[in-house]
């Protein structure tokens, strides 16, 4: 796998970072059959260390984004996020993209997925039941400030369909419609 590091907000990308970032990296080429770039973007903020992992593949790209006060932890972290999510939808991608060619060689067949989770920790699920409240999205955006959460589901006192508003990260609101 050929993997770029980069820095940003006055990171300083060092040679210890850059081989670090490798062999972490090394870690998700297993589950591939080509040869694949990543892309590292190493940001530096005054409390925080951000590192974002682009994978581009033919058919799907990959990304994870971890913040943590460590950059070698927010490496750890970013790996096992992308880690987390091959997994996760490894057999989805494979059955979705089956319909174009070639897409069966994305993949290796040889790894035994089942061994792989067994080296994760899961946290149970947990599940929630609600009773959606018709308002209009003013009140909804009041709902979510007043609960601390990032999203809000409610049900849209004019058009009685579901919407969600959520936080977004550059700090302004965001509605999804529902059809």
């Amino acid at each position: 796998m050929r993997v770029q590091v980069r820095g940003k907000n006055g990171f300083v990308v060092t040679d210890a970072i850059s081989k670090y970032a490798e062999s972490k990296l090394d870690k998700v080429e297993r589950f591939f059959k080509e040869n694949l770039e990543a892309f590292v973007v190493c940001k530096i903020y005054k409390d925080h260390h951000k590192v974002e992992v682009t994978i581009p593949t033919k058919y799907y790209t990959m990304r994870a984004e971890v913040s943590d006060d460590d950059m070698y932890a927010a490496i750890d972290l970013t790996i096992d996020k992308l880690e987390s999510q091959i997994r996760k939808h490894k057999n989805k991608i494979t059955r979705s993209l089956q319909k174009k060619e070639h897409t069966g060689e994305l993949f290796r067949d040889e790894l035994d997925l089942d061994a792989l989770q067994r080296e994760l920790i899961f946290e149970p699920i947990k599940r929630k039941s609600i009773t959606l409240d018709k308002m209009d999205t003013e009140e909804a955006i009041t709902a979510l400030e007043m609960l601390g959460h990032d999203f809000y589901i409610y049900r849209n006192e004019d058009t009685e369909k579901v919407n969600i508003v959520y936080l977004r990260n550059d700090g302004k609101y965001g509605v999804i419609e529902t059809q």
